[in-house]
């Protein structure tokens, strides 16, 4: 019998790190029937089952995670070795995926992100925006973005952007008939525009002076997930929205948006883009990093994240 070839061990790696067919079938360029056929014959062909399949998940059964396990390191050596022959005129190229909020995605395409197109023409990058906390490894990224004090421990982080501040807004005819609050608590008492986390939990608001911490669950009849959509309805006057101030700086410069409970809304750390510090770096990440510190203006090394 015929061993499996590379492709058909690439499949099911791909559906058991996405615990999904779809977002396999989508990262490989393949329809879910194909993949779906792929992992079958290679099934058949091994005499056991490497995944648990229901209507709603799929999972590596325990031969299947054995085999993950196995396969995992084989295939960064296999990354390593094409990488380098890539390299080896000087050329850097393949693809490089990144998975970050949308507000952090915004901050790359302003700044890192033209540069880097135009240096490495031959690079694919793909910037997913993804609200959710993922695994970065497990989903196949090569890096990601989080506040820096969310970046796991074992990761290398690259801080960017320097301090991130999170304010209230609200538009000037907003302010003019319901008046603005002059404490937290008095959110309570207002139309707020809230936030579904990706959890499916309602996020709640958070302010700090002088030592003093408040979180607020606010009242609201319109929640979304997305900043820049609390940002846009604030401004058409529908309620408070409490945002990252790089997405209303312009809004707040032309007078559309104004933001209260100034005071209450102290700098945080900010982001940073992260990466497994124990794995082989990719040229095309390697080089990214160059160019986000370059465009940053930062002057130290990555460093591993403290945890907070």
């Amino acid at each position: 019998m015929p061993q499996p070839s590379l492709a058909d061990l690439t499949a099911f790696a791909a559906v058991a790190r996405h615990r999904s067919f779809r977002q396999a079938a989508d990262a490989l360029g393949l329809s879910r029937s194909a993949l779906s056929h792929t992992v079958i014959a290679l099934e058949r062909s091994l005499g056991v089952r490497l995944l648990h399949r229901t209507t709603r998940s799929v999972s590596p059964t325990e031969a299947g995670e054995r085999l993950l396990q196995r396969l995992t390191p084989l295939f960064q050596d296999l990354d390593e070795a094409l990488d380098e022959a890539r390299g080896a005129d000087g050329a850097v190229g393949g693809a490089l995926r990144i998975n970050c909020g949308e507000a952090a995605a915004e901050q790359l395409l302003r700044t890192a992100v033209p540069v880097f197109l135009n240096r490495f023409p031959a690079v694919e990058l793909d910037l997913t925006t993804d609200g959710r906390l993922v695994d970065i490894v497990a989903a196949g990224f090569d890096a990601g973005v989080r506040l820096r004090e969310a970046v796991p421990q074992d990761m290398i982080a690259v801080p960017f952007g320097g301090a991130v501040r999170f304010v209230a807004v609200a538009a000037p005819a907003y302010l003019d008939r319901f008046g603005a609050p002059a404490t937290p608590d008095d959110l309570r008492q207002h139309r707020c525009i809230r936030q579904r986390l990706p959890s499916g939990k309602l996020y709640r608001w958070e302010f700090e002076r002088h030592g003093q911490e408040i979180a607020v669950d606010v009242p609201g009849a319109l929640m979304l997930d997305h900043s820049r959509l609390m940002a846009l309805a604030a401004a058409d006057g529908l309620g408070i929205a409490f945002v990252p101030d790089t997405i209303v700086r312009g809004e707040v410069a032309a007078g559309r948006l104004v933001i209260v409970l100034n005071e209450w809304s102290p700098k945080l750390p900010g982001v940073c883009l992260y990466y497994p510090g124990h794995r082989h770096v990719p040229a095309a990440l390697r080089a990214f990093v160059d160019v986000l510190k370059e465009v940053d203006g930062a002057t130290r090394p990555a460093s591993r994240a403290e945890g907070g």
